[in-house]
Parts: C-alpha cells; sequence; structure tokens
C-alpha cells in the first residue's frame, strides 16, 4: 500500500514528462491515471485489511478466518486493478499494444516521430 502511494504521488510528474516528450495521446495517459487512482484505492483497502488481521490473529480472536478470506478476496481483486494498470501504462510507451475503439493502431505518435526524425523506444 505503501509502494503504490509513493508511485501513485509520483506519476504526476512522469505524466507531464511524457506530455513533452509527446510519446502517447492524453487520453491514453489520463486513462492510466483514472485507473491508478482505483488501483491505489484497491490497495490502500488492502493494506488496511491485512493490518486488521495480523491484529485479529495476533490476539488470536474468532474473526481471524473471516478476515483472512476478505484479505484474500481483496488481494486478487488488487492483483486484477494493477494488472490493467500496468496494462494501460504499457500503452503509453508501447505503441505495439495501443489500438482504438475500431481495433485500428493509435498512430497518433508517428508524425511525431516523422516531424522530428527521431525514434523515441
Amino acid at each position: 500500500s505503501i509502494g503504490a502511494g509513493v508511485s501513485y504521488l509520483t506519476g504526476e510528474g512522469a505524466e507531464e514528462t511524457m506530455e513533452k516528450l509527446q510519446v502517447a495521446s492524453e487520453s491514453i495517459i489520463e486513462k492510466h491515471e483514472e485507473f491508478a487512482l482505483y488501483a491505489l484505492i484497491g490497495l490502500i483497502i488492502l493494506g488496511l485489511s491485512s493490518l486488521i488481521g495480523l491484529f485479529v490473529t495476533l490476539n488470536k480472536h474468532s474473526l481471524t478466518r473471516t478476515i483472512a478470506i476478505f484479505t484474500l478476496v481483496i488481494s486478487i481483486i488488487s492483483f486484477g486493478l494493477i494488472a490493467r494498470t500496468g496494462y494501460l501504462g504499457g500503452r503509453i510507451r508501447h505503441s505495439e499494444i495501443r489500438s482504438s475503439v475500431n481495433g485500428q493502431i493509435d498512430n497518433s505518435n508517428e508524425n511525431t516521430q516523422q516531424k522530428t526524425g527521431k525514434d523515441n523506444d
């Protein structure tokens, strides 16, 4: 959870850098940023659940099993959120996985590369 918080807080600087480099369209970056917030919330809930589970387990409380199952479910959901956030982040730098709604490759960055004569990879 702490690592997710740090990652989310440093994302704004990375976003500005990517926008200056014109590596990807702003909409792709915004989708990644939006989903990163969901992932952060999921990981915060997971962290809190884990701390509660630790406390309950150490005190040998009757809710140990229930908290453990809840924590397991939240960890699976959090994994999905992180995987989706990572996929969306990958679309920022990797044009080969970028696609638009109709399945066509999003070549919004190719015009920039052709004008500057540089390959950003």
